[in-house]
């Protein structure tokens, strides 16, 4: 129906409708707003094929006014080819014997005389006695209809076969729809995550992800993906993921303003890459402080020095304290008569404010270290050894720290032996503090590539009088 209904032409209304005999017209004004209102074209026709509705939509599309296409019969001539008229009109009127509806998709004509490729639903209008009395036909230009198809598919290809996380969140930071990609990635399926809160599903990272949720929900979606570490709970226990997540604004399209509806998450595991890249970046950091360590002791004079720039490059960004103890003259080294190994502490770093590794045990006098101590474990096997506190309590943790010699904030520790010229010399030891996590098998080797450069410059200061 056309705006005309409003300025009073009552012509489009059709011979049977409210407001012809000059009853109260209500109803034939809600019916010609509604009309007015449709997004998508419509037209309809009596049992004739007589136009008897046109709304504004049809005229958008098609040119032609409602005053000029109500009333005409058939489309022929108008709005389309005189040629293609009989075959249109004819598969337009088989709407009103057929059930449901029909599609169909044919040329129109506008009314500057170009041609637009519709795509028509029609169906029968049936009277007061059930009889057929005409029939409506809804239609639009194809290509809008192929971009709503489209949206479409794609919302369903997102949810059900895309290789990445897809969460629709809601304005309470709540899931509402989750693929199936995200369901498992949660460790949960697609109906149990809906509706509960973001923290019970992750461990960790919940805070940081329902930030970027509330950004995104007042000032939209941010510029370029974010990568996120979150810890997942799963019957195996937790498991630390990084995903990297793009976000995206809901907004309703029927508001006047736009009225968020949540944010759409999207996202994509890339724990392992992540996991390569920090291992790569690890490497290449560590194997440029021991080119550092090797360059600065090249200048030192003194040979003791030189072990302890070793040391302190090393601990840079790997531990927190550093001991370095040798094995004292005529203790054997494991390897000989089987006795009792004795240490002697040779440098240590300062176990209060940060600073230099400092050279001590002028005097020889062994460390008092309990058998079964990681250190002499370290010299009697000849290899790298780890030993932790674990989850212990503070109190526990301190305990023991202090029972092994140790700084009483330490709680993780790396032992690596000193070797040179196929003799053990000692060893060295690495601490880390409660902040810090344990040492793992790549710390060892980094750990035995540091005491191979410290042994051979205890080594030196031995042959030169100096050690």
């Amino acid at each position: 129906m056309s705006a005309s209904r409003r300025s009073g032409t009552t012509d489009e209304l059709g011979p049977d409708e409210p407001g012809r005999d000059g009853s109260d017209g209500s109803g034939s004004d809600l019916l010609a707003a509604l009309l007015d209102g449709m997004d998508a074209a419509l037209c309809a026709f009596d049992a004739d094929g007589v136009v008897t509705h046109w709304n504004r939509e049809a005229e958008r599309i098609l040119g032609w006014s409602a005053e000029e296409a109500v009333g005409r019969r058939g489309l022929a001539g108008w709005a389309v080819r005189s040629a293609d008229a009989e075959e249109v009109e004819s598969r337009l009127l088989s709407a009103m014997h057929a059930p449901g509806r029909q599609v169909h998709e044919f040329a129109l004509l506008t009314k500057d005389g170009g041609r637009v490729l519709v795509r028509t639903q029609s169906a029968a209008v049936r009277g007061p006695d059930g009889k057929p009395a005409g029939v409506y036909c809804a239609f639009s230009e194809v290509h809008t209809q192929i971009d709503l198809e489209r949206s479409i598919a794609l919302s369903e290809a997102l949810f059900e076969d895309a290789g990445w996380g897809v969460v629709l969140v809601d304005a309470d930071l709540r899931p509402a729809v989750v693929n199936a990609h995200a369901a498992r990635a949660l460790g949960t399926g697609r109906t149990s995550v809906l509706g509960r809160p973001l923290g019970e599903l992750l461990a960790q990272g919940v805070e940081e992800l329902e930030s970027a949720l509330q950004h995104v929900l007042a000032q939209g979606a941010p510029p370029e993906p974010a990568e996120v570490w979150v810890s997942v709970r799963s019957p195996e226990g937790e498991r630390r993921r990084c995903w990297r997540s793009g976000f995206l604004r809901l907004a309703s399209p029927l508001a006047e303003e736009p009225v968020p509806l949540g944010v759409g998450w999207l996202f994509q595991d890339v724990t392992e890459s992540k996991q390569a890249e920090q291992e790569a970046s690890l490497l290449r950091f560590r194997a440029q402080q021991l080119h550092r360590a090797s360059r600065a002791a090249a200048e030192c004079e003194d040979p003791g020095e030189a072990a302890t720039v070793h040391l302190d490059f090393a601990l840079a960004g790997f531990a927190d304290h550093a001991l370095i103890d040798r094995v004292a003259q005529g203790s054997p080294a494991g390897e000989q008569d089987g006795g009792p190994v004795r240490l002697v502490r040779v440098a240590a770093t300062p176990s209060g404010a940060p600073g230099p590794s400092r050279l001590s045990g002028r005097a020889g006098l062994p460390v008092r270290y309990a058998e079964g101590h990681p250190a002499l474990q370290c010299v009697e096997r000849a290899g790298a050894l780890r030993a932790s506190a674990g989850a212990a309590a503070p109190e526990e943790a301190r305990a023991w720290a202090v029972s092994r010699q140790w700084p009483p904030d330490a709680v993780h520790a790396l032992c690596a032996v000193l070797r040179s010229r196929g003799r053990t010399l000692g060893v060295v030891t690495f601490l880390r503090g409660a902040g810090r996590s344990a040492f793992e098998r790549a710390d060892a080797m980094y750990a035995e590539d540091v005491a191979v450069r410290i042994a051979a410059a205890l080594d030196l200061a031995e042959l030169t009088g100096r050690g």
